[in-house]
């Protein structure tokens, strides 16, 4: 069991290192910790912290805390992890401080240091799971002239039995406080076994289209510097006439980063639809790196030129050094497509009075030059596939059945925990370290994978090397995402959806180059 007293000595030295914590403020800090830890006088020795300073992360010190905590009883049973996230928020600059800070480093040495600022501090306070996420498994596969990235995710935690049985003893007030996730109440929230502890959670304020919205960086990253801007507003998901404007604000603060909208429908959005939030980063994400597959040009917008991509669904790619005419053009096409309907390829903006059309914007700024990227979504569902018509289709559900929102549209999909588990079990069947008779039993975990499984080794047999099965494998589930992708396409890849897609275009008044 940790020290306590020795434990706050390292912590206040960790915060004056990391954390900024000024020398004025080291008693002060040192009793709020004595309080918390329920320790009467602190530590008077002469005990060596150098070691401290060349810390990466703080997973050491929070292993500590957590093994005091279930030690001395200073938190309920269970609640060690929200406890260790409250200290660590103790020790953070107060979000004023956080803010006045950021904006200083922008105006004195650019975003880029600023951002740096901000996310080294996330990370040091234990707010951004830097070892967590480094345990993803990631690989590329290059198809072509495209690169779709892929990522076993790992790093989030899951709730076991007896988290999911005390759950059922919390009073359910009728009231839920913060509204959701991704509210600004969150920052400095303790957190419940309902809701993540957001304790050391720290953002910036920004503009965005004339409201206030804030940034923050996601504490279970997909890429590097994964940040979020959520409206300071509780409101849905919304991709309308003034979302370009908003997108745009965004990259005039932070040109350095990509920002992006989920669509604001199910099946084809993210996991929170009920609070509007962008989605950017320091990452180029695969999409971005595609080329034009032909042009387009429009005599309302000679300043804006673009055309179709050459990717997997249906999306358009327009720059111009003219922010108004690319932001006009934007909204003018959402607005479009929203009511756009062509049953022969089975488009159709609404049915039974439910919007069906919507889309994934996504801006990024170079120099003077400005781009917009959109990706056409449909959400309708029908007999054969009632998870979506341009949702992953059943066969892939074994690998994705999740929605696949703006980060997987544009190329990085996010893959679940399960199938590390499930697909090591499965190259053991290819190199005949596990039986297989033909067929998979229902209560078998691997029973989801019984089509995957035949198909393989009818293909491959079961006495491949360790080597060549986890390369089947791999290979299988490249193949899959690409699949996916497609199925995701609102205009198929063949010569009906083509010609579908340029008579789109030419009704809004595009000339095909």
């Amino acid at each position: 069991m940790a020290d306590g007293k020795i434990l706050i000595e390292k912590l206040i030295r960790y915060s004056e290192k990391f954390l900024h914590l000024n020398n004025l403020d080291e008693e002060y800090i040192r009793n709020l910790l004595l309080k918390e830890f329920n320790i009467e006088t602190p530590y008077n020795g002469d005990a060596d912290f150098s070691e401290i300073e060349k810390m990466a992360v703080p997973d050491e010190l929070v292993s500590e805390i957590i093994g005091y905590a279930k030690g001395n009883s200073v938190c309920a049973e269970g609640e060690e992890e929200l406890f260790a996230a409250h200290i660590f928020g103790l020790l953070s600059p107060l979000p004023s401080e956080i803010n006045a800070e950021f904006f200083r480093i922008k105006e004195e040495s650019g975003i880029s240091s600023a951002c740096k600022y901000l996310y080294d501090i996330s990370v040091m306070n234990w707010y951004v799971r830097k070892t967590d996420i480094d345990k993803n498994l990631k690989w590329e596969f290059k198809d072509g002239d495209n690169v779709l990235e892929i990522t076993i995710n790992l790093s989030k935690p899951e709730k076991d039995n007896k988290d999911i049985a005390k759950l059922l003893s919390l009073k359910n007030t009728g009231e839920s406080y913060p509204a959701c996730a991704l509210c600004k109440e969150n920052e400095g929230f303790k957190g419940n076994l309902k809701k993540p502890p957001r304790s050391n959670l720290r953002t910036v304020t920004v503009n965005l289209g004339g409201e206030e919205w804030f940034v923050q960086y996601s504490p279970y990253a997909y890429y590097t510097e994964h940040c979020i801007a959520i409206n300071r507003k509780h409101s849905n998901m919304n991709v309308g006439a003034n979302t370009c404007e908003k997108l745009f604000d965004f990259t005039d603060i932070f040109p350095n980063y990509f920002i992006g909208s989920n669509a604001d429908l199910p099946i084809v959005g993210g996991s929170i639809l009920n609070h509007e939030h962008f989605q950017g980063g320091g990452h180029i994400l695969p999409m971005r790196k595609a080329p034009i597959k032909y042009g387009v040009s429009h005599k309302k917008y000679p300043l804006v030129s673009g055309g179709v991509l050459d990717w997997y669904n249906s999306a358009l790619r327009f720059t111009s050094k003219s922010r108004e005419s690319l932001s006009s053009l934007g909204a003018e096409f959402i607005s479009f497509w929203k009511s756009y309907t062509d049953e022969e390829v089975n488009i159709f903006a609404e049915k039974d009075g439910k919007p069906h059309n919507t889309l994934s914007p996504i801006a990024s700024k170079n120099g003077d030059e400005y781009t917009l990227e959109l990706i056409l979504r449909n959400n309708i569902t029908t007999k054969e596939y009632p998870d979506g018509l341009f949702h992953a289709h059943p066969e892939y559900f074994n690998i994705k059945k999740e929605g696949i929102g703006l980060i997987e549209a544009m190329g990085l999909f996010i893959l679940p925990g399960r199938l590390k588990r499930q697909t090591s079990e499965i190259e053991k069947i290819l190199t005949g370290e596990r039986k297989y008779c033909g067929s998979i039993k229902g209560d078998d975990e691997l029973a989801v994978h019984s089509s995957m499984i035949k198909e393989l080794t009818e293909k491959f047999g079961t006495k491949l090397t360790a080597e060549e099965a986890h390369g089947k494998v791999v290979d299988y589930i490249n193949a899959t995402c690409k699949s996916i992708l497609e199925c995701t396409a609102v205009f198929k890849k063949d010569g009906k959806g083509e010609r579908a897609f340029k008579k789109c275009l030419g009704q809004f008044g595009f000339e095909i180059k």
